[in-house]
C-alpha cells in the first residue's frame, strides 16, 4: 500500500516505445562470482493469518474486506485488471495451481485429480484429469470446451480479443477431449516448462467464447462462476462488491455467509477501522502504530498525553488559568466547568476510538514482492554500464532494508535475486555478479567512464564560440573595444579605465558549468581597493575582472567536460508513499557522498508510473515487482532487450529500465522451454547473474505486508506467498456475528 508496484504479466501487445542504450553488455567475470546463499538462509518469512481448524470457525456472518477501489474489470486478462480483480476472482473462479507458502505452484484438488506431462516427443502433451464434481454455478460441468475457448481468446491469433497477455497460450497447438469428458489433452507446438501457469483463473466458455463477451461481458459481472462464493452484486456508487456462498460448490462449504469488498482509500483505512466499517484492511506503518498504541491504552481522566512545551496541561486547566488572569473567580469557575465538559467529551471520543482499534490485530509478514532502484539506461550518463554499476556499488542495501523493515520487527535481508525471493525453490543470491558495496570501486568505475572530481569546472580556454557567427561577433566586439580604447588614449594620453590587457585577465580563469568565460558567477563579491589594505579581506588577489574560483562544493562534484554528473530522481508524492521517499532521501545521501548530484522530482501517485516510469521520463526511480512461481515466463518481458520497431523506435515490453542483452534473452528462452525443473532453475540463475551485472535493476528490500484484522477472525491476514483459502476464513467464538463491521450493516 505504501509502495508503488507493478503487476507482472500485464504488458500490452502494443508496448511502450523507448530507446535501449546498451546492447550486449561487457560483463565482469561471472564464473564463481555468485554467492552460494542457498539452504538455511533461504527461508521464507512465515505467513501470519491466525490459523484455526475449520471446526473452530463459526458458520455464517459477513466479513468486510477493504480494497483500494472497485475494480474496473473482473476479467483478469485485461490491461486494467488490478489487485482487487485478483482478490475477488480468487473467490469466484478456478485456480488450477495456486501458490503455497513457499511460493511453489501446487495442484488444487478441488478442480484437478491430476495434471502431468505424458509425452515429450515428438511434442509436449499435458493431460488434465478434472474433478468429476467440478461444475459451474449454472450446473454445467467444467470441461474441455472451457479450456478451448480460453486458449483461442488468449493465443494472440485473433486481435478482436482485447488481451493484455498471452504468454504460454501462443505455444499451444491444439486442445482435445481425452478418453472422457473429464480429461483434457493439451498439445504444444513448442516445449513449455511453465505449463502450470495456464488456465488460472479459468473462465467459463460463456465469457471467453467470443470477442464481445470477453471484451465487455466480464467487466462488471460474472454470471457463471465456480468457486466457494458467487457474485451477488457490484455497486460502484456504494463502492462495494458483494459475494455470497455458492450453493453448487462441491468442496468444503464456505464458513462465511457473505464476503463484502469495500472501496476504502489507503489514507482512510484508520478511520474505517475505528468506525467499524471494515474487518480487514491492508495498512501502512502509521496505522499499525495506532493499533499498537490502542492496545496499550488503558483509559484515564485526561486526554492522551501530549509532547513538547505544555505537555500534560489539560484544556480545563488552561482555560481556568486564562480566566483567573483576565476575569473573576466566578468566570474562571464557569470556564473550568465548560472546559471539563469538553474535555470529558474528547476523552470519551478518544476512548471509544481506542476501544474500537483494540479489537484489531496487526498481522505482518513479508509481501511476495521486492522494491528496486531502477536505473534508466536509455540515454544520458546511465547509458554507460560503468556509471550504472558505480551507482549500484555506492548503495548500502542493508541500511536501506533496515530503514523500512526493522522498525516493523521484520527480517531485513536484502534480496539476492530478481527472479525469486527467499524461501522459493529457485532462490540463489546472485548479487556477487555486481559486487558488494565498495565506494573506492565505484569511484574507479566513474573515473574510468570519465567522471572525475572537479570535472564540473572547466578552464576558460576550453570555452570557445560554438559557431562561426559567434566567433565573428566576438571579433567585431573586440575590434570596437580596441578602437574605443585607442580614441580615449589619444584624447588624454591614459588608458581607458578598467581596460587592462584582456589576455592577462583571461589566463587561468575557471568557469563553472555553462557560465560564459570571464563572467563572475552570481553571488560573488567584488574585490575593492579597501579589501587590499591592511585589515582588508585575507588572501591573495587576482587582477580586477578575474572570475572567482568555483566553490568547494562544486569542485567536489563529479563532472566531465565542465558538466556535473546529475541524475533525475523521480518519486511519488502521495501520503501512502512516504517510505519510498524516505528510502529515496537515503539514496540521495549515499550518492552525494561520492560526488553524484541528484535532482528529486516529486509527482502525483496517479501519474508516477504511466507518465514517468513507463514513458522513460526518469534517471532513477523506485517501484516494485511481485514474486512469481513462473520466472521464466513472467521475468522475460521485464528484462528483455527492447526490439526495434518499424518506425525506428524500440519496443520495451515491461523493461522500463531499457537495459538488456541478447544473452539474457537467450537464457530466458532456454529456461522457458526446459521441462526439467532443476535445469530451468540453473538457467534462470545464470540470467539473474547477468541482470545484476547489467545494473539496470537493483533489488533493495522485500516489501512489508501489514494487515489489520479483527481479532475474532481466523485464517486471514498477511498471507505471504500463499493464496487465501476463502472457504476457511471466518469468525471464532460465539460473538462472531457481532463483529464491528457487521454491526454497521
Amino acid at each position: 500500500m505504501a509502495h508503488v508496484g507493478v503487476p507482472r504479466g500485464t504488458a500490452r501487445k502494443r508496448r511502450s516505445v523507448a530507446l535501449l542504450a546498451t546492447g550486449v553488455l561487457t560483463l565482469p567475470v561471472l564464473a564463481g562470482c555468485t554467492s552460494d546463499n542457498e539452504g538455511p538462509t533461504s527461508v521464507a518469512v512465515p505467513q501470519d493469518i491466525a490459523p484455526a481448524s475449520r471446526d473452530r470457525v463459526t458458520e455464517g456472518s459477513t466479513l468486510t474486506w477493504a480494497i483500494d477501489a472497485v475494480p474496473a474489470t473482473l476479467n483478469a486478462f485485461q490491461a486494467d485488471a488490478d489487485s482487487a480483480t485478483t482478490r475477488i476472482t480468487g473467490a469466484l473462479l478456478p485456480s488450477l495451481f495456486p501458490m503455497n507458502a513457499r511460493g511453489e505452484p501446487r495442484l488444487n484438488p478441488d478442480y484437478l485429480e491430476s495434471a502431468k506431462v505424458i509425452e515429450q516427443e515428438p511434442k509436449q502433451v499435458v493431460l488434465y484429469k478434472l474433478n468429476q464434481q467440478a461444475v459451474w454455478s449454472d450446473g454445467r460441468e467444467i470441461g474441455a470446451p472451457d479450456f478451448v475457448a480460453q486458449w483461442r481468446a488468449l493465443s494472440g491469433r485473433d486481435s478482436a480479443f482485447w488481451t493484455a497477455r498471452n504468454a504460454g497460450y501462443e505455444r499451444i497447438e491444439k486442445i482435445e477431449r481425452g478418453k472422457d469428458d473429464l480429461q483434457v489433452r493439451v498439445t504444444f507446438s513448442k516445449p513449455y516448462g511453465d505449463w502450470r501457469s495456464l488456465f488460472s483463473p479459468l473462465y467459463p466458455k460463456e465469457v471467453t467464447g467470443s470477442p464481445g463477451t470477453f471484451n465487455d461481458g466480464a467487466r462488471a459481472t460474472l454470471k457463471n462462476t465456480a468457486g466457494p462464493f458467487r457474485l451477488r452484486s457490484v455497486n460502484k456508487g456504494k463502492g462495494t462488491v458483494v459475494l455470497d456462498r455458492n450453493p453448487r460448490w462441491w468442496g468444503d462449504e464456505a464458513k462465511l455467509e457473505s464476503l463484502v469488498f469495500r472501496a476504502v482509500e489507503p489514507g482512510a483505512r484508520a478511520d474505517a477501522l475505528t468506525a467499524g466499517t471494515v474487518d480487514v484492511a491492508d495498512i501502512d506503518p502509521a496505522t499499525a502504530n495506532s493499533i499498537a498504541s490502542a492496545a496499550r491504552y488503558r483509559g484515564g481522566n485526561g486526554v492522551p498525553p501530549a509532547h513538547g512545551p505544555g505537555a500534560g496541561i489539560t484544556p480545563a486547566s488552561a482555560l481556568r488559568s486564562w480566566a483567573l488572569a483576565h476575569g473573576s473567580d466566578e468566570e474562571a469557575a464557569e470556564a473550568a466547568r465548560a472546559a471539563r465538559a469538553k474535555n470529558r467529551e474528547a476523552v470519551a471520543v478518544y476512548a471509544a476510538e481506542q476501544k474500537s482499534l483494540r479489537g484489531f490485530a496487526v498481522r505482518k509478514s513479508l509481501e511476495p514482492a521486492y522494491t528496486q532502484l531502477a536505473l534508466n539506461g536509455e540515454s544520458g550518463p546511465l547509458s554507460d554500464d560503468r556509471v550504472r554499476r558505480a551507482v549500484a556499488r555506492t548503495l548500502d542495501r542493508q541500511e536501506l532494508a533496515d530503514t523500512v523493515l526493522k522498525p516493523l520487527g521484520l527480517p531485513a535481508e536484502p534480496p539476492g535475486s530478481h527472479l525469486a525471493l527467499a524461501g522459493q525453490p529457485g532462490y540463489k543470491d546472485g548479487s556477487g555478479a555486481l559486487g558488494e558495496q565498495d565506494t573506492k570501486e565505484a569511484q574507479a568505475l566513474l573515473a574510468d567512464a570519465g567522471w572525475t572530481r572537479g570535472g564540473a569546472v572547466r578552464r576558460t580556454e576550453d570555452t570557445k564560440a560554438g559557431s562561426e557567427a559567434e566567433k565573428k561577433a566576438a571579433e567585431k566586439k573586440a575590434a570596437e573595444e580596441k578602437a574605443a580604447e585607442k580614441k580615449a588614449t589619444e584624447k588624454d594620453g591614459k588608458p581607458a579605465a578598467g581596460k587592462e590587457d584582456k589576455a592577462s585577465r583571461d589566463e587561468g580563469l575557471y568557469v563553472v558549468g555553462d557560465e560564459k568565460a570571464g563572467e563572475r558567477p552570481a553571488g560573488d563579491t567584488e574585490v575593492t581597493a579597501q579589501d587590499k589594505k591592511p585589515g582588508g579581506a585575507a588572501g591573495a588577489y587576482a587582477p580586477a575582472g578575474t572570475a572567482a574560483p568555483a566553490p568547494a562544493s562544486v569542485r567536489d562534484r563529479l563532472g566531465k567536460g565542465g558538466k556535473p554528473l546529475t541524475l533525475r530522481f523521480v518519486l511519488p508524492s502521495g501520503p501512502g508513499s512516504q517510505s519510498l521517499r524516505t528510502v529515496g532521501e537515503k539514496i540521495v545521501g549515499m550518492l552525494d557522498a561520492i560526488g553524484i548530484s541528484t535532482q528529486i522530482t516529486k509527482v502525483d501517485d496517479e501519474s508516477y508510473f504511466k507518465d514517468h516510469i513507463a514513458s522513460g521520463d526518469y534517471d532513477l526511480a523506485l517501484y516494485s515487482w511481485p514474486a512469481t512461481a513462473y520466472p521464466a515466463t513472467d521475468g522475460r518481458p521485464i528484462f528483455a532487450k527492447p526490439e526495434p520497431a518499424t518506425d525506428g523506435s524500440l519496443l520495451v515490453e515491461q523493461n522500463y529500465t531499457r537495459v538488456g542483452s541478447d544473452h539474457i534473452d537467450q537464457l530466458f528462452d532456454r529456461a522457458v522451454a526446459e521441462l526439467d525443473a532443476d535445469a530451468a532453475r540453473d538457467l534462470l540463475k545464470q540470467a539473474d547473474a547477468r541482470i545484476w551485472a547489467a545494473a539496470g535493476s537493483i533489488p533493495l528490500y522485500q516489501r512489508p505486508q501489514l494487515v489489520a484484522v479483527d481479532k475474532k477472525l481466523a485464517n486471514i491476514g498477511a498471507f505471504g506467498f500463499a493464496a487465501p483459502r476463502y472457504e476457511d476464513i471466518g469468525f471464532t467464538g460465539r460473538e462472531a456475528a457481532g463483529s464491528p463491521a457487521n454491526r454497521k450493516k
